[in-house]
């Protein structure tokens, strides 16, 4: 697996190389394959009261499907704590979902099924807001009081059941795919009640 660090706003210590490098280990152990380690950390400078904060952003590329997460904290090392532990949860839950599916211990369940019960079979349990989803950089367009966010990425075929599981994996509200099952965009969303819905456009 490549480790990758960058930042802006300020420079990465040795130490903090180090650290990182002695933790990722711990992504092979629930990764099917990781391909890269992206640690992005971003210093921001408030008013002199509030002083600084660090971000940082985890995102972990495997064959298929991408890992995010994210903090703020006081320092750098904090931050990362923070975020690590949400992307080794995301990791682990995906990777007990792969073995249930693999042991063949649970049925497959059809999409009409799933949105006659508003996904409630599907049983995820949800995670703390995040970034955006998406593989490519967020461009953005302002007006005086209006800021745009769009973004592209590969449509990649899946079901509404697969959609729901890489709408977790980034720890998202919603997920834009192309459904397989009828060939349309469509959009899984979560509800109120940790269950799930889909919209697709009409022909």
């Amino acid at each position: 697996m490549e480790l990758i660090i960058s930042a802006k706003n300020l420079t990465v210590s040795d130490r903090f190389r180090d650290y990182v490098s002695d933790k990722a280990g711990k992504v092979e152990q629930f990764s099917h394959r990781p391909q890269e380690l992206n640690i992005k950390v971003t210093r921001y400078d408030h008013s002199k009261s509030a002083g600084q904060e660090d971000q940082v952003e985890l995102t972990v590329y495997e064959p298929g499907h991408v890992v995010r997460a994210e903090a703020r904290a006081d320092d750098k090392f904090a931050a990362f704590d923070m975020a690590f532990g949400k992307l080794l949860e995301r990791l682990r839950r995906y990777a007990d979902k792969h073995k249930i599916h693999r042991g063949g211990k649970h049925k497959h369940i059809g999409t009409s099924e799933l949105t006659a019960s508003d996904f409630a079979a599907l049983d995820i349990t949800p995670v703390d807001h995040d970034v955006l989803t998406g593989e490519l950089p967020i461009v953005e367009e302002e007006q005086p009081d209006l800021v745009i966010r769009s973004k592209e990425f590969e449509a990649a075929p899946m079901t509404a059941r697969d959609a729901v599981g890489h709408m977790e994996l980034v720890g998202h509200d919603f997920y834009l795919f192309h459904n397989s099952e009828n060939d349309r965009v469509s959009v899984v969303y979560r509800r109120k009640g940790y269950s799930y819905g889909v919209i697709s456009l009409g022909a």
